[in-house]
């Protein structure tokens, strides 16, 4: 079997990368390691940028999240249980949409299937070969069978842990990683939001953040060591720490319930360079993650996949063979703005262990001054609402 791009990886990143070059009628397969269901069970994030709602547009995936996505014209900022907004209308003139990853999946994968799209979900064994050579290819099992597709390119949007990355030597590859103390506890709850849009809480014993699904499902984490387990945290403790670190309006509002999903999530900024090696390259959280402060992963996976279907359109459709190469440099430069960003953010908002009243005083002073000054406010509602494509 021969396809002109052969994406690993069919979650978020891989459908979208293939949806808009299909509509562009370049051939491209997706080789998934799991179960549709699985890919569409995942719980993810789900603060959108306008460059992302544009891009899921022109890829013919926006009508539901128009319909059922909310428009956040700004957030809120919380230090000392005292709360201040950041208004991106009057600031920027642009929103952050909220509409959650598993339905962004959900609406890539239909538009896929209508699209007669070729996806091999369960496959095992997958492995990229020759991709320093213009013949590479790529074997893997599937239903018990042993296959290999050849293709001009590979995109590896396989995933933090995928063999994309770890194909390449690693004499060729340079990483740069910070891994934090600390980790996200979130709880998914059948419950009214606390709030229209989102609360990001800086307190003195750790991090809060107040989020939701839609007008009945809501989303919410604490900061929490890393080394716990879920097993300390029943729903009454998790929401006595909750309403502890919340502004006191949003604390007194709180209605709370059962949780229907829990989990604690690592954070690390990590970044790999370059993101194309011959003819494979890498997408999303294959070549970089971010911590979830800021809401940044899908957006920024996203924005590679804007940089590498505009390379390859350009080499198919306009014969640009010189197209291709231009994509590690562009997608790196906004990769290593929004890894800033989300440095910041995570730098700013959470406790760190060992953390002095000094470091608890500087960082209540900068969101104190962020209150009060208008061009601090700009920056961060530019970073917030997404940079440039």
């Amino acid at each position: 079997m021969r396809t002109q791009v052969l994406i690993i990886g069919g979650g978020p990143s891989g459908l979208l990368l293939s949806q808009l070059l299909s509509l562009e009628e370049i051939d491209c397969v997706i080789i998934e390691k799991h179960t549709k269901e699985h890919v569409l069970s995942r719980v993810r994030a789900g603060v959108l940028e306008q460059g992302t709602v544009d891009l899921l547009k022109k890829a013919g995936v926006h009508k539901r999240i128009k319909k059922e996505g909310f428009r956040h014209n700004g957030i809120f900022l919380s230090a000392k249980n005292n709360s201040f907004r950041i208004d991106f209308k009057k600031l920027v003139n642009k929103p952050v949409t909220v509409y959650g990853q598993t339905e962004v999946t959900t609406d890539l994968y239909s538009a896929r299937e209508k699209s007669n799209g070729i996806i091999f979900n369960s496959a095992n064994n997958v492995m990229p070969y020759d991709f320093n050579t213009n013949k590479p290819y790529v074997t893997f099992n599937h239903q018990g069978i042993e296959k290999k597709i050849f293709c001009d390119f590979i995109a590896g949007c396989d995933g933090f842990h995928g063999v994309s990355r770890q194909a390449i030597p690693k004499e060729k590859i340079r990483t740069s990683e910070r891994v934090y103390p600390f980790g996200w506890l979130g709880v998914l709850s059948e419950t009214p939001p606390v709030n229209d849009e989102l609360i990001y809480a800086n307190h003195e014993t750790g991090f809060a953040l107040a989020s939701m699904r839609n007008k009945n499902l809501s989303r919410y984490y604490i900061q929490t060591s890393i080394k716990d387990k879920i097993q300390k945290w029943d729903d009454k403790k998790f929401w006595i720490e909750l309403k502890k670190r919340l502004p006191v309006e949003a604390s007194e509002n709180l209605i709370t319930g059962p949780s229907i999903e829990k989990s604690i999530a690592p954070l690390r900024s990590f970044v790999a360079e370059p993101m194309k090696f011959g003819s494979l390259f890498l997408v999303g959280d294959a070549a970089h993650i971010v911590p979830p402060t800021g809401a940044k992963g899908l957006n920024l996976a996203f924005s590679d996949v804007h940089y590498l279907y505009e390379s390859l359109k350009n080499y198919y459709k306009n014969n640009n063979k010189n197209a291709i190469n231009y994509y590690s440099d562009r997608a790196l430069a906004r990769v290593w703005k929004t890894i800033r960003f989300s440095w910041w953010m995570t730098k700013t908002l959470h406790k760190f262990p060992g953390q002095s009243s000094f470091d608890q005083k500087i960082q209540e002073a900068e969101l104190e001054y962020l209150e009060s000054s208008i061009s601090s406010q700009r920056a961060l509602a530019e970073n917030y609402v997404g940079l440039p494509f």
